[in-house]
Formats: structure tokens, sequence, C-alpha cells
């Protein structure tokens, strides 16, 4: 009698980060942008006296500009590409129907 070998498969388990999904390179531009806006914030606001006019008055607007705007826009900002592949498919249904 015949023996009958059983040969088995191994899938390597491939774990990737949950960020994948939804940071994009968009994304990581615009953290970058928002460190950069804080570096440079802090930096100035440590130039010269503490009464200097650019500590009072343009390192709080970059501060803020980063703080408030640019580093939230990074987290939440994603491209729409799935709505309007979905819109494009039902237009081309309907036109064909």
């Amino acid at each position: 009698m015949a023996q009958i070998k059983k040969t088995t498969k191994t899938v390597k388990k491939t774990y990737s980060s949950p960020f994948s999904i939804y940071w994009t390179k968009e994304n990581y531009y615009l953290l970058l942008l928002g460190l950069v806006l804080l570096v440079i914030g802090f930096y100035v606001m440590s130039l010269g006296n503490w009464d200097n006019p650019l500590a009072l008055t343009l390192s709080p607007i970059l501060l803020v500009i980063g703080y408030l705007l640019v580093l939230p826009s990074s987290i939440f900002y994603r491209k729409k590409q799935e709505a309007e592949t979905t819109t494009t498919a039902t237009e081309n249904v309907v036109s064909k129907s």
C-alpha cells in the first residue's frame, strides 16, 4: 500500500502597524511641518530679552498655528478617494442601464 504524504504550507504572519491604514504621506508631511513650526516658535521665543517684540508677537502666533491648526490637521486629514470612486462607479452603472 502506498503512503500518502501530507504537505503543509506555512503561512508567514506579517504584522503591520494599525496606523498604516489611516496615515498617508501627506499626514507625515503635515506632522513634520507642525513640529518645525513649534521648534521655530520656541527658538524665536528664546531670542533676546523677555520684552523682545519677536518673542511677544511672532512666537505665540507660530505656536498657536502649530498647536491648533497644523498638528490636528495632520491627525484628521484623510483623502476622499473612496467616496469619489463609489460615485463614479454608480454613475457608470446608471448610464449603462
